[in-house]
C-alpha cells in the first residue's frame, strides 16, 4: 500500500465542530415561533444531513409544509450572521493538519456546505491559505455521494484518487470516496444519525475519535 499523497476531509462533523452554532440558531428560531427549545444532542444528529433536515427535525415538519421555505431561508440567514461563535476544529485536528504539512502530504476539503458559509469559516480559522483545495456544491454539477467533487479536488492537488484518502462522518462521504476509488476513513466522532454506526458504511478504516486520526494515518504511512 502506497502512502497517501493527499488527505481530503468533509467539513461539518469531520474537520469542524459546528453543531453548537446551528443549535443556537435553531433555538433562536424556535423561541421566535413560541416553541420549546430543542436538546443539543438531538439536533447534533442532524447537522451532517444539512439545513433542510435540521429545520424538519426541529419544527417537526417536512419539506412540503407551507412554512418550510421560510424557515429554511431563516436558518441560512441567521447562520450567516454568526458563523464562528462556538465552532472550532475538532480536538486533535490542529495537530493533524500541522503533521500532514510536515510530512508533505497535501490536504483539502470536499463539502456539501455552500461557499457562502465554507469560505468565511476557513478564512476566520486561518485555514484558507493552507488548504490545497476547497470544493463546495457550487464547484460541481453533482454533490456527494457523487464522486465529482473528490475527483476535482484530486485534479487540483495533482494527485491520483487511488493515492488519496477521504475522511467523512456520513455514509454519503464513504460512498463518494469508494466511487472515486479512494481509500476512506469513517469519522466516528461526527454527527451520526440516531442508532447509526460507522461500521455500516463499509469504509476502509474507522476512527472513533478525532484524536485517533493522526495515529491511524501515521500507521498507514508506516505500513506503506
Amino acid at each position: 500500500m502506497s502512502p497517501p499523497a493527499a488527505v481530503l476531509f468533509d467539513l461539518d462533523g469531520t474537520l469542524l465542530d459546528t453543531a453548537r452554532d446551528f443549535h443556537r440558531v435553531i433555538n433562536r428560531m424556535l423561541a421566535e415561533a413560541g416553541q420549546a427549545a430543542i436538546d443539543y444532542e438531538s439536533l447534533r444528529t442532524q447537522v451532517s444531513n444539512g439545513a433542510r433536515a435540521m429545520v424538519c427535525h426541529a419544527f417537526e415538519l417536512d419539506t412540503e409544509d407551507a412554512d418550510f421555505p421560510r424557515l429554511h431561508q431563516q436558518l441560512l440567514d441567521y447562520y450567516a450572521e454568526q458563523l464562528l461563535v462556538s465552532s472550532s476544529l475538532f480536538p486533535g485536528m490542529t495537530e493533524l493538519l500541522e503533521w500532514l504539512e510536515q510530512q508533505d502530504i497535501q490536504w483539502g476539503i470536499v463539502t456539501n456546505k455552500p461557499q457562502r458559509f465554507t469560505l468565511p469559516l476557513l478564512k476566520a480559522l486561518e485555514l484558507d491559505q493552507r488548504c490545497g483545495s476547497v470544493i463546495c456544491p457550487e464547484d460541481v454539477n453533482h454533490a456527494k455521494p457523487d464522486p465529482e467533487g473528490l475527483l476535482l479536488a484530486c485534479r487540483q492537488l495533482g494527485v491520483t484518487p487511488e493515492h488519496s484518502l477521504y475522511v467523512g462522518d456520513h455514509v454519503r462521504d464513504i460512498e463518494a470516496g469508494r466511487a472515486a476509488r479512494m481509500r476512506t476513513i469513517a469519522a466516528g466522532w461526527g454527527y451520526l444519525n440516531p442508532g447509526e454506526t460507522p461500521e455500516e458504511w463499509h469504509s476502509d478504516h474507522i476512527s472513533q475519535r478525532s484524536t485517533d486520526l493522526q495515529p491511524l494515518l501515521h500507521s498507514l504511512l508506516q505500513a506503506s
